[in-house]
């Protein structure tokens, strides 16, 4: 038998049982095979899966391998049970969650400046669910937190490591749009809200973000 034959039935269990992606050298220890046959394998069963258009796929993400359900079939999986969709993310967070992932590490005054609104109860809301992190300190601004994004987001995302990150004019409908997208980014110079007046936005407050 192969290495890839002796090794399949065993990654397919280990795989299987697993809720978090599980590194080639967890695997290898588990199984005491060499990283190389452990690493060849895996890529070997996900081109199998794909190939044969299974309901499920083997994917790289967050530095590990994990199985997911196949893409095509997520609207009926979703019918027959729950999955962390439970803590479907707003659209606000989701604003502010794209801001960090794409301009980190961001502080709040500066996802602010984008977004136009208060965001500090989005950002207390991914950092509960796990996305989003603190990762340091501006010394320029005050000491401000600065955020990045979390193992759990590319997880969740399904996303190998950053660079993975669509581009950012896929979201933007025209080139003035991602023009003044990115100059929003480049221009994190200062809060938009002053800290006491958190709680006195214009129209669109935090009652927007509450939801989370």
């Amino acid at each position: 038998m192969s290495e890839y034959g002796s090794l399949r039935g065993p990654l397919e269990a280990l795989l299987f049982v697993s809720d978090e992606p599980v590194s080639v050298m967890r695997l290898a220890r588990i199984l005491e095979m060499p990283e190389t046959d452990v690493a060849q394998a895996l890529a070997e069963l996900a081109r199998e899966y794909a190939a044969d258009e299974r309901g499920f796929q083997l994917r790289e993400v967050a530095g590990g391998w994990r199985l997911y359900t196949h893409p095509a079939y997520h609207e009926m999986v979703e019918q027959l049970v729950l999955s962390w969709d439970t803590r479907r993310l707003s659209q606000a967070a989701l604003e502010a969650l794209a801001v960090i992932a794409y301009h980190q590490p961001a502080s709040r005054q500066g996802v602010n400046a984008v977004r136009g609104v208060n965001s500090e109860a989005v950002i207390a809301s991914l950092i509960e669910k796990g996305l989003v992190r603190e990762v340091g300190r501006d010394k320029d601004a005050g000491n401000a937190i600065l955020y990045g994004t979390t193992r759990t987001f590319l997880e969740k995302f399904g996303l190998k490591d950053l660079d993975d990150l669509p581009p950012l004019q896929d979201f933007a409908p025209d080139a003035d749009t991602e023009r003044a997208i990115r100059e929003r980014l480049s221009a994190m110079e200062g809060p938009l809200f002053d800290d006491e007046d958190d709680g006195d936005d214009d129209d669109r407050t935090e009652d927007d973000d509450s939801g989370r």
